[in-house]
């Protein structure tokens, strides 16, 4: 039986796990994680591309999908160090026929894909990269990406009517046993380039561990155990404790979960508990996720410069570093800001509602260059994904998808709307606080 590597990247689970499932159809599936070195190096402003408290979440993520491998007689091999090498490397020692992975959709993992396809080539290995990141299939899409609708609702009606969302897949029974590698230890913080393990924060809003089968778990008890999908659309917009809102977000950026998953828990709700606008919220939710990673298909780089996906090249920015960091502190002096900025800080998470109005601050009232921003979030977030904090970014900015380009958070009256009592600025900022 011939040997195919699998190769682990955003999509750490084994629940419809559509190119896990292919690659062990087509032999003996050998799983690998690759640890890249370049992803926990520092960007251009200083901060580590994956902080403390994504890379804690990562590392739990890997320790579960291998335990969840070796229940089915298989394993999970785990190295440190650059993927396309390391994946090219044990393809020939294991004189494998073919390298599977999941398809991703920005320059830096492109370029590594690319990287890798180029050593494979030599070697006579095919490499097959199969599309299971969103709700909705790429292939699916009744429009060429060229014409992907620049306004999210005119792509959420075409989408509704046209396309439907395929059926989750089922996860594969006993696996052969890897043979002949060395599995390999799972990394300390240490060996990845931290000093120590964060701690979190006891004020948190997410308290949870990484890996799929805490996902799942978070997904049985948001819908089924404590039946907070049918009030979501009201609650969503909170920033105190775990239940405001679902939270599955840090599991679907790192691929714990999948989006098809969730999408038919939820029409299961429907049919068993209530359909009502919060269950369709949650879809909607999963639809500009989508939307997000199509915008990122079809635009390319540009989605990561300061003029956006617009090309505006006549907005100035201002790239005043000291500016930033008051920003980064959460010491603007503004509560509100400084609340959200301490919490992100200190557990790695922040509402929604936060981000919204810490990104808006920083590009329309700071005049900052929103890529700093995002650049930060990106080290700072548990649940950083490449498409949605980038779209985001380029939306709060005006240089993306936002049909109002000069809507601008009034931050005192999201404050007065969404912490009237200033529990929120209290629970982060201590007493003493003035709006």
């Amino acid at each position: 039986m011939q040997n195919i590597i699998f190769w682990f990247r955003n999509d750490l689970r084994l629940h419809d796990n559509e190119a896990f499932v292919e690659a062990s159809k087509a032999g003996n599936v050998i799983p690998v994680y690759v640890f890249d070195v370049r992803y926990f190096e520092k960007n251009f402003l200083g901060f580590k591309r994956t902080g403390a408290f994504r890379t804690k979440f990562l590392l739990e993520a890997v320790e579960d999908l291998r335990k969840n491998l070796q229940a089915k007689g298989s394993d999970l091999i785990v190295r440190v160090g650059r993927a396309e090498e390391i994946i090219a490397q044990i393809a020939e020692d294991l004189e494998a026929t073919a390298v599977y992975a999941s398809k991703e959709v920005t320059q830096d993992e492109t370029t590594i894909e690319a990287s890798l396809s180029k050593k494979l080539k030599p070697l006579n290995i095919e490499i097959e990269l199969i599309w299971t990141a969103t709700l909705f299939h790429a292939r699916d899409l009744t429009f060429q990406i060229n014409f992907l609708p620049s306004v999210f609702t005119d792509f959420r009606k075409k989408i509704e009517l046209a396309t439907k969302v395929r059926k989750t897949i089922d996860t594969p029974g006993q696996l052969n046993k890897v043979e002949n590698i060395e599995a390999g230890n799972i990394p300390t913080f240490q060996v990845l380039g931290f000093d120590t393990e964060p701690v979190i924060d006891e004020r948190t809003a997410f308290n949870y561990k990484g890996g799929e089968t805490t996902g799942l778990a978070r997904l049985q008890e948001y819908l089924w155990d404590k039946n907070l999908l049918k009030t979501y659309k009201e609650t969503r917009n909170g920033m105190i404790g775990a239940d405001y809102s679902s939270k599955l977000s840090p599991w679907l950026s790192f691929g714990c979960i999948s989006p098809r998953k969730v999408y038919e828990e939820v029409k299961r709700y429907e049919t068993e508990v209530v359909a009502n606008e919060s269950t369709y919220w949650l879809i909607f939710e999963l639809i500009w996720r989508d939307f997000f990673y199509f915008t990122a298909l079809k635009f390319g780089t540009r989605m990561f410069k300061a003029s956006g996906i617009k090309n505006d090249l006549l907005r100035q920015w201002s790239r005043q570093r000291a500016v930033f960091d008051t920003w980064v502190k959460g010491e603007t002096g503004i509560p509100f800001i400084d609340a959200n900025m301490r919490e992100i800080q200190l557990t790695g998470y922040m509402s929604n509602r936060g981000r919204q109005n810490v990104a808006s601050y920083l590009a329309k009232e700071l005049g900052i260059d929103w890529t700093w921003g995002a650049a930060y979030f990106e080290s700072a977030l548990i649940d950083y994904d490449v498409c949605i904090n980038w779209g985001n970014w380029n939306y709060v900015a005006g240089v993306g998808n936002d049909p109002q380009a000069n809507r601008t958070f009034i931050i005192e009256q999201q404050a007065n709307l969404y912490d009237p009592e200033q529990a929120y600025v209290k629970l982060w900022l201590g007493e003493n606080t003035h709006s």
